[in-house]
């Protein structure tokens, strides 16, 4: 377990700034900033930005002095480097992109939504949540889906286009502004369909012979099956999240998630999504759970 800083010499704002990083986990990042006082507005995906007046004094608090290629492999050894890929001014032009190919009569509504999904508020609810979903999709997506291809990728678009941490009454909003969104620019069955789906993501349990529904549910379910700092990833912006609960009310309430996702049985119900991600997810589920068992 480490924290990093590189020397200052990245210029911006009249001065040059250090990065601060973890070779461990974002919980010990930021843990160690909080205690430093650095605010997490300086936080940028997976390092600190701070100045250079500030560098000595982090180093006196125990951060490990390397240099910045130094940095940048124990960043990438570690797995939590975020590519460049998914970093906010590339991911923003991926995605529209993305939307253009699917409904371009409209790129004003793709970014609504783009601005929706990049409220400061949202830590794990991001474009980069919405990316990996469509992402999923990708590898999900059959060429016999093409009946329900549109409402599934759309579905992907709204099913959190709402978000303020409300488990339930977030899926319903996001399903409201689907149908008043695409009421004028889709079939009004198309419309109601990604209503359908959205509101699926609620509990994540299609009924068998869903295609549609196990698709958008499993692609939303794909971050569970990801590799150990992937997870570890998702678990600490989940928990940021929801950082005005205290910690007790948020392991009783992440446990109750936890065991209602391991109860699900297939937890995916595509053959191709049980294929890539069910080992993992089982892994990274049980792991979780045994550490909110420990907390």
């Amino acid at each position: 377990m480490a924290v990093l800083i590189d020397p200052p010499s990245w210029p911006a704002h009249g001065t040059v700034f250090s990065h601060l990083v973890s070779t461990t986990s974002l919980e010990e990042l930021h843990g160690f900033a909080d205690h430093a006082g650095v605010p997490r507005r300086a936080f940028d995906e997976d390092h600190y930005d701070v100045p250079a007046h500030r560098y000595q004094e982090l180093v006196d608090r125990g951060a490990l002095e390397v240099s910045g290629t130094e940095l940048v492999r124990a960043l990438i050894a570690s797995g939590l480097r975020v590519p460049a890929r998914r970093r906010a001014p590339k991911l923003r032009i991926a995605l529209l992109s993305r939307w253009e190919a699917l409904l371009p009569s409209d790129p004003e509504l793709g970014r609504e939504l783009l601005n929706r999904w990049s409220e400061p508020h949202r830590r794990y609810h991001t474009t980069s949540h919405l990316l990996g979903v469509l992402e999923a999709l990708d590898r999900l997506l059959e060429p016999d889906d093409a009946a329900v291809r549109e409402a599934v990728l759309l579905a992907a678009w709204f099913h959190d286009a709402v978000y303020q941490g409300a488990a339930g009454d977030d899926e319903r909003a996001s399903a409201a502004l689907a149908v008043e969104r695409l009421g004028h620019r889709t079939s009004g069955a198309t419309a109601r369909e990604v209503e359908r789906l959205v509101l699926l993501t609620v509990h994540h349990d299609p009924e068998p012979g869903d295609r549609a529904g196990e698709l958008l549910c499993d692609a939303d379910l794909a971050v569970l099956g990801g590799r150990a700092e992937d997870y570890a990833r998702y678990v600490a912006a989940v928990r940021e999240e929801y950082i005005h609960i205290p910690d007790e009310a948020f392991r009783v309430g992440r446990r109750a998630v936890l065991e209602r996702l391991m109860a699900l049985d297939p937890l995916y119900r595509t053959a191709r999504a049980e294929a890539l991600w069910s080992g993992n997810a089982r892994r990274n589920l049980t792991g979780e759970l045994g550490l909110l068992g420990q907390a």
